[in-house]
């Protein structure tokens, strides 16, 4: 019996708990995960819209489930009150929001109207679209912004006969204080990413994320969700993160690019630098948005978006 018993624990197996990797086939996101929920998501829509809706039964979530745009999904889309309203989150700049919007409302359209009905005599009635972007990146912008389809219209003459409008909402910690007072999850998501960022200044991604998580749960931030759905929020920080340095990446590279080109064309180093300093200067001051910075400075939003970055 007791040479039995040896042999079974020289053949004991043993287990180690492996620590979530970026996964580049994920296509969620925090923000997605946590606004699914009806409850949070009502709250977010009173917040934005200073309405007190009661019951998440009110929504009717209309979200294009195979909607997929550079490897992520599309965020929300519900209609509320014969409104249609389009939620994306983004966590770096993109000015081609307008167009992604474009394009989705298309097809939300397209699936909630009878085609047959279009060759009709009678008018058919569709929800009227918002289009709001929830932004958490490190390029500075003010509280509230707003991204127009027409300002991609090339030899645009007189008024846009298409015209689409994003409002961009800066939810990162310390901006639009009263939305943050009037949806709590919010808040605490943007508590959330906060820690992050702080945590992957001096460690890896990995390490940042688990200890962002642990810190939250311990403080009762979001400490529910994150402790329901740990392992999920972990895997899903990582792809976000690791998406966000390489698209950072990504820019600089068009960047660089763009400067080698600028100085092909005459465009003197001196010039450049100068240009350079006042955008940074701008940017620490905190004051103005990034497209006020590139009219003033002469450079690109782009250039100084990367800029921002780089800092």
């Amino acid at each position: 019996m007791a040479k039995r018993k040896r042999k079974l624990q020289n053949t004991k197996k043993t287990f180690t708990v492996k620590v979530p990797v970026a996964n580049r086939n994920y296509k969620d996101t925090v923000f997605r995960m946590l606004f699914s929920n009806r409850k949070n998501l009502l709250s977010l829509y009173n917040a934005v819209n200073q309405r007190d809706y009661k019951n998440p039964d009110d929504l009717e979530i209309v979200t294009l489930e195979n909607a997929i745009y550079m490897g992520m999904k599309n965020d929300l889309a519900f209609i509320i009150d014969t409104n249609l309203y389009l939620y994306e989150h983004q966590s770096t700049y993109n000015p081609n929001i307008p167009l992604r919007d474009l394009f989705y409302i298309s097809n939300e359209y397209q699936k909630l109207v009878d085609k047959k009905s279009l060759y009709s005599s009678t008018l058919q009635k569709i929800p009227a679209p918002n289009f709001i972007e929830f932004y958490n990146g490190s390029t500075i912008l003010s509280d509230c912004t707003e991204l127009k389809l027409s300002s991609a219209f090339e030899n645009l003459s007189g008024k846009p006969k298409l015209e689409l409008t994003v409002t961009v909402l800066n939810v990162n910690e310390g901006h639009n204080a009263e939305l943050m007072q009037h949806c709590s999850t919010l808040k605490e998501y943007a508590q959330y990413v906060a820690r992050v960022r702080h945590y992957s200044a001096n460690m890896s991604l990995n390490q940042a994320v688990e200890c962002a998580v642990d810190e939250c749960i311990k403080e009762g931030i979001l400490a529910e969700f994150l402790s329901k759905n740990r392992a999920e929020v972990i895997s899903m920080s990582i792809f976000e993160y690791d998406k966000e340095l390489e698209e950072k990446k990504l820019r600089k590279a068009e960047y660089e690019a763009g400067f080698s080109e600028g100085r092909e064309s005459g465009f003197s180093e001196g010039q450049n630098h100068a240009a350079i300093e006042t955008a940074r200067r701008m940017l620490q001051s905190n004051k103005f948005t990034i497209e006020e910075i590139a009219k003033f400075s002469g450079l690109s939003q782009q250039e100084v978006e990367t800029i921002s970055s780089d800092a």
